[in-house]
């Protein structure tokens, strides 16, 4: 039976295409703020330099951002859902442990590099106020509008998220037309479309490999492209793409006109005391337009930041529902399909991008730092897209000539990204290796766990669990006695519960329910099964809910019991005479079994390590009972000793007077 509808793509239309505009290519959009002025530098402009390098920008929007991730990996989606842990979720099923890894990898280095996101393109577009007045302090209006859009998250983006599209589409005109406009003025830069440029800038220029750093940045965005395939679908991804290429090229283009026409000299301008580093993309600009274009440009950064923060929180969310995350406060702000708000992820990013602002304090510093993690997580990607292929049964020597190819552009980029590591690219990288560290402890310490729960036979217990119901002399504990169980197979249940049951405190209710909560890898899916072991007596419900699914076990629980009592298959009435006869509902209480770690334990160092720190993240944690959605009902948590490994054979010797 299905509680809900499954999770449709959205359709082909002019207003999903304006949508996919505001959500999807923002943080992409926006990489002409920075990236030819990050390969310009300081240095002398040299014409084959630049030419070389937006030969390098063309070949590596199309073969990287076009063809692997628009054309290629948008087909590998899980139910019109995207990201590296939707992708890891698809192939789950194929059992292969390691590819767990790559997937951990990819997902933190993907959230690390993403705190430096939005920092690099408000600061990029804030700096324009330097062409107006050379005096001004940008840092401290950065810090503003940074903490402005974090704050703003907790309300929801529903209201103002209708205007992302409209901005984003000026945006984008904002920049094909600028771009076209200076590129005819020097239209011989379009033969930088030969990809010879490209080959004599990488192999013959003493200095042209490192380049490929700063080129990179280019196509940073192109994973948060997948990741945020699940809010308008790959149809109309593909298509806005084709508009949105179009206007990226011709702004780079545009850029490498107005370079050349420059020649010999430098980007950097003094004013008094104060040395800049001019930004081509203002400065093609008319004089008189600047204004406008760091307004357009400011509102396209916001947006750009604000598809950062919503694809951190999806996420997390996804991680959690992967067990590879602690549990962590989840809101719904709107009810927005797919809108969510983490408290402590928000604010840990907004703790972190402000540490970048004040670090670097320039954008010129943090596109030094920029990109590091973030080909880690495309080679990851490349990984898992791999085995996907091999999954779905792809040609194999399509698979082989995919792999070879892009394995061999992400090297390149990551060694040329290394030299980043020293410039600020190891903040990304610490801060990637703590989220990898937490994630792995989290799933390991799991399984240490789960590998030493003891299940017993369910059908043994029946006849007692049906004798307590009837005991009178045994006080009753609740008319509805819900237990959560892990056991997946129908006919187990843990001895723990049977020890909650029986001995612990001898538990006596009308009806005893047993319910299982089941993450699949379909991100949507919500289902439930009944059985009944004994009428009116033990029933257990298994729930099989999406990884994108917030578990409102309450609400889904109530749910069932309604349609049971709709279908007269469980009398849910109070067994008391005097309320059974006036038909008032029976009380309902759940129990949560927490399992400590007993002190009796001897366990290997290594895995007493990995148990302590999840027993720290648990305690930062969100409660189990608050995960579940039953903060609202009634609720008991019974804490039982865990001995996962017991102490060998305590030899005591007794001695008489």
């Amino acid at each position: 039976m299905s509680i809900n509808g499954s999770h449709n793509l959205h359709k082909v239309s002019s207003a999903g295409l304006l949508v996919t505009l505001g959500i999807i290519f923002g943080d992409i959009g926006t990489s002409p703020l920075y990236v030819l002025k990050a390969i310009v530098g300081e240095a002398p402009i040299d014409a084959m330099m630049v030419k070389g390098a937006i030969s390098c920008i063309f070949w590596t929007l199309t073969l990287q951002t076009t063809l692997k991730y628009v054309v290629l990996t948008l087909r590998a989606d899980n139910k019109g859902e995207g990201g590296i842990f939707s992708l890891y979720a698809l192939i789950r099923r194929t059992k292969v442990k390691w590819l767990m890894y790559p997937a951990i990898i990819g997902g933190s280095t993907l959230l690390a590099d993403g705190i430096i996101t939005p920092p690099i393109s408000v600061s990029a577009a804030v700096e324009g106020l330097r062409d107006i007045n050379p005096n001004i302090s940008t840092v401290p209006i950065v810090i503003v509008i940074l903490t402005g859009l974090f704050v703003v998250q907790q309300f929801g983006t529903k209201s103002i998220g209708k205007f992302f599209g409209p901005v984003m589409l000026v945006w984008f005109l904002m920049l094909g037309f600028f771009g076209a406009l200076r590129m005819f003025s020097n239209l011989s830069i379009i033969g930088a479309i030969n990809p010879y440029y490209a080959y004599e800038i990488l192999f013959k220029h003493p200095h042209g490999f490192l380049i490929l750093g700063a080129v990179f940045l280019c196509t940073t965005g192109a994973e948060a492209l997948y990741s945020d395939l699940g809010h308008c679908g790959k149809e109309n991804i593909r298509i806005s793409w084709i508009f949105v290429k179009t206007s990226l090229l011709l702004n780079y283009f545009g850029q490498g006109a107005w370079l050349i026409a420059h020649e010999g000299e430098t980007l950097v301008r003094t004013e008094g005391a104060k040395t800049l580093l001019l930004n081509p993309f203002y400065e093609m600009m008319p004089e008189n337009f600047v204004p406008i274009g760091i307004i357009i440009s400011t509102l396209a950064a916001i947006v750009a930041s604000q598809a950062l923060i919503s694809g951190s929180f999806t996420l997390i969310n996804e991680a959690i529902r992967l067990d590879f995350w602690p549990k962590a406060k989840i809101k719904y702000p709107t009810n927005t399909k797919g809108q969510l708000y983490i408290p402590s992820i928000n604010w840990f990013l907004w703790i972190g991008c402000l540490g970048i602002v004040l670090y670097f304090k320039e954008s010129s510093g943090m596109e030094a730092a920029y990109g590091l993690a973030i080909v880690l997580t495309m080679l990851m990607t490349t990984t898992l897209l791999t085995s996907y292929m091999i999954y779905k049964r792809y040609n194999p020597i399509f698979i082989l000539f995919t792999l070879v190819i892009y394995v061999t552009i992400e090297s390149a980029f990551l060694i040329a990204n290394l030299s980043k590591f020293t410039h600020g690219g190891w903040i990304t990288l610490l801060i990637a290796s703590i989220l990898i560290t937490v994630m792995l402890v989290w799933n390991y310490a799991r399984e240490i766990r789960n590998r030493f729960i003891e299940f017993v036979k369910l059908s043994i217990n029946l006849p007692l669990l049906e004798d307590l119901s009837k005991d009178l002399s045994v006080p009753k504990y609740a008319t509805h006695l819900v237990y959560l169980t892990g056991a997946t197979n129908q006919d187990e249940i843990e001895s723990k519960i049977i020890y909650s049951i029986f001995q612990k405190q001898p538990k006596r209710a009308d009806i005893y329910w047993f319910v299982h909560v089941d993450v699949v890898d379909e991100p949507y899916l919500m289902e439930y099964k009944v059985h009944e072991f004994v009428h009116d007596d033990v029933i257990r419900i298994d729930f099989r809910l999406g990884f994108r699914v917030e578990p409102k076990i309450n609400l889904m629980f109530r749910k069932v019991v309604e349609d049971l009592v709709d279908n007269n298959e469980v009398d849910i009435r109070s067994r008391y005479s005097s309320l059974n006869k006036n038909n008032i509902i029976g009380d309902f209480k759940f129990i949560v079994i927490e399992k400590v770690i007993s002190y009796e334990n001897e366990l290997p160092f290594y895995e007493e390590l990995v148990l302590d720190a999840y027993d720290f993240l648990k305690h930062l944690s969100l409660s189990e009972e608050k995960a579940f959605g039953l903060d609202t009902s009634s609720v008991t948590i019974e804490s039982v000793p865990m001995i996962i490994a017991p102490p060998k054979e305590l030899r005591i010797k007794r001695v008489y007077d």
